[in-house]
């Protein structure tokens, strides 16, 4: 999956977490992996602009998602494979997100976040516009959210045991510099190995 990513709106914005949301909802959607996404950060008076033009509505919003034609019809993942495709584009205003995320008393990171995974089932077909559609694409949202952030606990801590590990080891001198190659024999064998390792 090519994931695209530009910062237009002048703030600073957690670029990783945001590349890491879309990655692993399109993933969790069965997105062809080939297909290509787009998700660029504006300002707020840009999306009130975006926002008339394209959806007849003043001021600016939290997210757009545009879909591209090449994924008609398809979309969703219960329709007929559209193969590798331009999947489309979000659009994500972090001054806005900022100002609902003080709101609703959730950081920025989260709300980004929500905000993606929300782009990107839009752009899978997914709307709210009725209560129905309201109730399925948010409760899959709340689900790709939770897994989400599931996961990424389930790394920091894989990433904190090994950062663990690699102190330990280096602290009693088991690195790789200590297996220096020595000619005519394999590299690590139980002869070369240095005094007071063992090998069973």
């Amino acid at each position: 999956m090519s994931i695209e990513f530009a910062n237009e709106s002048g703030v600073d914005v957690p670029a990783e977490l945001v590349l890491a949301a879309a990655r692993f909802a399109t993933e969790a959607m069965d997105v062809h992996p080939g297909a290509e996404l787009s998700v660029l950060c504006v300002d707020e008076p840009t999306m009130a602009d975006m926002h008339v033009q394209w959806m007849d509505l003043p001021g600016p919003t939290d997210v757009m998602s545009f879909p591209m034609d090449e994924l008609v019809p398809g979309g969703r993942p219960d329709a007929a494979e559209p193969g590798p495709a331009i999947l489309g584009d979000i659009v994500l205003c972090p001054q806005f997100a900022a100002t609902q995320a003080r709101e609703a008393r959730r950081s920025l990171e989260h709300e980004l976040a929500m905000l993606t995974i929300h782009g990107v089932l839009h752009l899978l077909g997914y709307d709210h516009a009725e209560p129905e559609e309201e109730k399925e694409m948010f409760g899959l949202q709340n689900r790709l959210l939770e897994e989400f952030y599931s996961q990424r606990h389930r790394q920091a801590q894989q990433q904190r045991q090994a950062d663990r590990d690699t102190r330990l080891l280096t602290n009693i001198g088991f690195t790789d510099s200590a297996f220096p190659e020595f000619p005519g024999g394999d590299e690590g064998s139980a002869q070369q190995r240095p005094a007071g390792s063992s090998e069973q």
